[in-house]
């Protein structure tokens, strides 16, 4: 096997330096405010087994460049809401950090739930089930 230039790890751990990570904690703690829009990319099947965040929004991993960007055929309104500050999140935070520091690389600006939803249960957030 030809050896990589650059890991998964290394990748994860460079995105990381240049992105804003919200504590879980400060995260649930903003849970009700208006003006935040928190974005889950985890897999439905992942959504589905384990649940979801209150009010979050689905974008799968795949699909959330095309639909951040007003351009694409496949943008997606609810990115376009000025004053909004969004936290994406995945299952343990290394998704999620490569999602939004490819996110910022587009101009979008973006945070990201730093242990992902690994914790969110037992560090008291609500999770609600999804069909």
């Amino acid at each position: 096997m030809q050896k990589l230039k650059l890991t998964a790890a290394e990748m994860v751990r460079a995105a990381r330096g240049r992105i804003e990570e919200v504590e879980t904690t400060d995260l649930i703690a903003s849970l009700g405010n208006p003006d935040l829009v928190v974005v889950d990319i985890r897999d439905i099947r992942e959504r589905q087994r384990t649940g979801a965040i209150p009010g979050s929004v689905h974008a799968p991993r795949g699909m959330v460049e095309f639909w951040v960007d007003p351009e694409s055929p496949y943008h997606k309104e609810v990115f376009a809401q000025e004053g909004k500050r969004y936290v994406f999140h995945c299952a343990s935070g290394w998704r999620s950090a490569l999602t939004v520091a490819t996110l910022q690389d587009m101009g979008f600006d973006a945070a990201h739930l730093k242990e992902g939803f690994s914790t969110w249960a037992e560090k008291g957030g609500p999770v609600e089930s999804v069909e």
